[in-house]
C-alpha cells in the first residue's frame, strides 16, 4: 500500500475514534468497566482487560476487511473493472462523509438489523456477565459485528484495495488506529460528555473521509485511463 493511504486511513481512524466511535460504542466500553471490571482492581489488569477486548474487535475488523478485499479481488476482471470498482468506492465514500457529517441519511440506509437478533443478544449479555479475561476478548470480538457507518466507510476501502491481504491490512490498521480513545475511555468515562470535541473530531474525519473519496475517485479514472496501469500496482 502507498504511504498517503496508510497515512490517510491513521488519520481518519484515529479522528473518527474521538467522535463517531465514542458516540457509538462508549456506552458498551462504560458497561463493561463498570459490570465486568472490579474498581478495586489493578490498573495493570485494567489495562489488560481493555487490550483484550481492543485485540477482539482488531481481529473481527481484520477478518471482515480480508472478506471485503477479497471479494473486491473477484470483481476486477480489466483495468476498466479495476477503475470503475475504484470509482465506485470513492463515490460511496464522498456519500459516507456526507452521512458521518449529518448532511444525509445514506448509511443509516444501509445498516443491517444483525446486533438485534436474538443469538446475538444472548451471546452479547452472556459475555457481559462474564468475570473472564477470555471473555474481554470476545466481547470485542461481538462489538466488531455491529452496525457501524466508520466501519462501513473501511469495509469499503478495504474491497477497493481488490485483494484479501491488504483489506485486511486496512481494517487493522483502523482498528488499531481507534484503541487509543477506546482505551482512554475505559479510565476516563467522562469523554462521554465531551459533546463539543467529539463533534469537531467528527466533522475532521468526515471531512477527511469525503477527501480520500474524491482522491479514490481519481485513481480509478487514471486506471481507466492508463491501459498499463494495474490495480495491484498501488500494493508495491
Amino acid at each position: 500500500m502507498e504511504t498517503l493511504n496508510i497515512i490517510t486511513i491513521i488519520s481518519i481512524a484515529f479522528l473518527g475514534s474521538f467522535g463517531h466511535c465514542i458516540g457509538m460504542c462508549g456506552g458498551i466500553v462504560v458497561a463493561y468497566s463498570t459490570i465486568k471490571i472490579s474498581p478495586n482492581s489493578s490498573k495493570v489488569s485494567q489495562s489488560i482487560a481493555h487490550l483484550l477486548y481492543s485485540s477482539g474487535r482488531v481481529l473481527t475488523y481484520g477478518v471482515l476487511g480480508a472478506i471485503f478485499g477479497y471479494l473486491g479481488g473477484v470483481a476486477t476482471f480489466s483495468n476498466s473493472a479495476n477503475g470503475a470498482l475504484l470509482i465506485f468506492a470513492g463515490v460511496v465514500m464522498i456519500l459516507a462523509g456526507l452521512s458521518l457529517m449529518g448532511k444525509i441519511k445514506f448509511l443509516t440506509l444501509i445498516e443491517h438489523s444483525f446486533s438485534s437478533s436474538s443469538i446475538y443478544k444472548k451471546a452479547f449479555q452472556s459475555v457481559l456477565n462474564s468475570k473472564s479475561n477470555l471473555s474481554f476478548f470476545i466481547l470485542g470480538m461481538l462489538n466488531g459485528l455491529l452496525p457501524c457507518g466508520f466501519v462501513y466507510f473501511f469495509a469499503i476501502t478495504a474491497a477497493s484495495t481488490a485483494d484479501a491481504f491488504y483489506g485486511a491490512l486496512v481494517m487493522i490498521i483502523f482498528g488499531l488506529s481507534t484503541v487509543p480513545a477506546m482505551f482512554g475511555l475505559g479510565f476516563l468515562t467522562s469523554l462521554t460528555n465531551a459533546t463539543s470535541f467529539r463533534n469537531m473530531m467528527m466533522s475532521l474525519s468526515s471531512i477527511a473521509v469525503i477527501l480520500y473519496g474524491a482522491y479514490t475517485i481519481y485513481n480509478g479514472y487514471d486506471y481507466i485511463n492508463n491501459p498499463l496501469k494495474t490495480l495491484r500496482d498501488c500494493h508495491n
